[in-house]
């Protein structure tokens, strides 16, 4: 071994050391290729000469077994900036996963950032996961945030910055729940019953702003997310075949009209074909005709990109925004007097509800709405499934009471 051991702040004046001081080493590790200089590797306070020889040892090991990796000084901070750099440049994530990564880097650099990432310890990272739980983080958000700062650790390690993980073994502290929370999440989420979405188009139809009738007829009929909603274009539907193909969704990062990124869905099964009844095409056609006559008048300056839910007057031709859509659902269920604890989304779990009613399957609702699995879907149609096997509990009931 080339190197030794020592006490570097030893300052005893006789040969033999008296004092307390800790031990420390100092081992030629390699050759800096840029300099052709030797490396050294320098560690101290150990309590005594053999701790020191130890861990020593344990550094030749892996610099025999090719396994040592020089630990740099760079901070958290520095070093989740320029992993998140990295991350949006790999042209592999959404834009909407990139903005969730940077607000959690922001929560971790703001406990972690004068740390140099090599001395965050397990402790010290699982001692953060219980702080932002008792800051009152939802365990989805302790979740996302723990899932980010695995990613930066990992990219870390690749790189050879750290030799190991500290968010190994880490987990997310669980809150026992009461039994008005358990009761409250079985509750089934609002939806309208059939009547109720009669009135609610009628209504759009009769007392809707433009666009509202084909908006809310299209996502009671079919299910579709606002997002893709937002994104659909006319190439996506088939008139012939009386089909929507879903193939993306709307992103507006700072919530401007003329700024938007269209994404693929989610996953794969949100990539489907919606059959869609002849009343509901002859809306679009319809829809599609009036469109034409806005094209014309603003022909200097729509934007025609195909999109189907367009705006018409401020920024003519630019996909209709998704909280504008919430804004007319809203004013609406007012005029009706349906409520307004409902959203856009609620139509969705509508669609779902309707489908269970007519009969349809749990796989067969799933696949038009495009999920793989859904708890809330689920939800829907086992409570209107169980009220469908009461009623012919009832008809059953009533059937043999004639027979008497």
């Amino acid at each position: 071994m080339k190197g030794h051991f020592y006490k570097p702040h030893c300052k005893c004046t006789t040969k033999k050391c008296k004092c307390s001081a800790n031990w420390a080493y100092i081992i030629d590790v390699g050759i800096n290729p840029a300099t052709g200089k030797r490396k050294q590797k320098k560690k101290g306070g150990f309590a005594t000469k053999a701790e020191a020889e130890i861990h020593a040892a344990q550094l030749l090991i892996e610099l025999k077994q090719g396994t040592y990796v020089e630990e740099k000084d760079i901070t958290f901070g520095d070093f989740a900036d320029m992993w998140i750099k990295l991350y949006e440049g790999s042209g592999k994530v959404k834009v909407s996963t990139v903005k969730k990564r940077k607000r959690d880097v922001i929560r971790l650099v703001q406990h972690l950032n004068f740390y140099k990432i090599k001395d965050i310890t397990r402790d010290i990272y699982q001692e953060l996961i219980f702080t932002f739980n008792e800051f009152g983080y939802k365990h989805n958000t302790l979740t996302g945030i723990n899932q980010t700062a695995k990613l930066i650790f990992k990219k870390a390690i690749e790189l050879g910055v750290i030799k190991n993980n500290p968010t190994d073994f880490s987990y997310i502290p669980t809150t026992q729940k009461s039994v008005e929370e358990l009761e409250a999440l079985e509750d089934v989420p609002k939806y309208l019953e059939k009547e109720e979405l009669k009135l609610f188009l009628e209504t759009s139809e009769f007392q809707g702003l433009e666009g509202d009738h084909i908006t809310f007829t299209v996502l009671s009929y079919t299910g579709m997310r606002v997002g893709e909603w937002s994104a659909l274009k006319w190439p996506d539907i088939d008139f012939e075949n009386h089909e929507i193909s879903i193939t993306k969704t709307l992103y507006r990062p700072n919530n401007k009209i003329t700024e938007y990124t269209l994404l693929t869905p989610k996953t794969t099964t949100s990539r489907r074909k919606i059959t869609v009844p002849p009343e509901v095409m002859e809306l679009l056609l319809a829809h599609k005709k009036r469109q034409n006559e806005i094209k014309m008048k603003f022909r200097n300056t729509y934007h025609d990109k195909d999109f189907v839910m367009a705006q018409t007057i401020n920024h003519p031709g630019y996909p209709l925004a998704g909280g504008r859509i919430g804004n007319r659902m809203s004013r609406l269920l007012q005029l009706c007097k349906l409520g307004d604890n409902l959203t856009p989304h609620s139509l969705r779990h509508t669609h779902t509800s309707l489908l269970a009613e007519a009969g349809a399957e749990l796989h067969e609702i799933m696949d038009r709405l495009g999920h793989s699995d859904d708890k809330t879907t689920r939800s829907i149609y086992l409570h209107v499934t169980q009220t469908r096997k009461k009623d012919t509990s009832a008809k059953f009931s009533e059937l043999m009471k004639s027979l008497k």
